[in-house]
């Protein structure tokens, strides 16, 4: 291997092992190029605000389930639409 083989070796195993260490301490870069370090406790709020968000959603889909699947409820809720529509001419 020639000196500048070596060199060129050197340069993509330094950066291959600074993409690691930037990965493992969780720097990253935004869309402006600008580096950017995890904030763990923003993170963990982020998380949390989510799934309050997703145990919302799932109760609002287990409503829409019985509604959908219950079929006297169902007629009853057409009843009360058509009531709503007023008499037609």
């Amino acid at each position: 291997m020639s000196g500048g083989q070596f060199m060129v070796v050197m340069i993509v195993a330094i950066v291959m092992f600074s993409s690691i260490i930037k990965a493992k301490m969780g720097i990253r870069r935004d869309r402006h190029g600008d580096y950017n370090i995890r904030d763990d406790a923003a993170v963990s709020a982020e998380n949390h605000r989510l799934k309050g968000e997703i145990a919302d959603l799932r109760e609002r889909i287990q409503v829409l389930e019985r509604v959908v699947t219950d079929n006297e409820g169902s007629l009853r809720l057409d009843r009360e639409i058509e009531k709503l529509r007023g008499p037609r001419n």
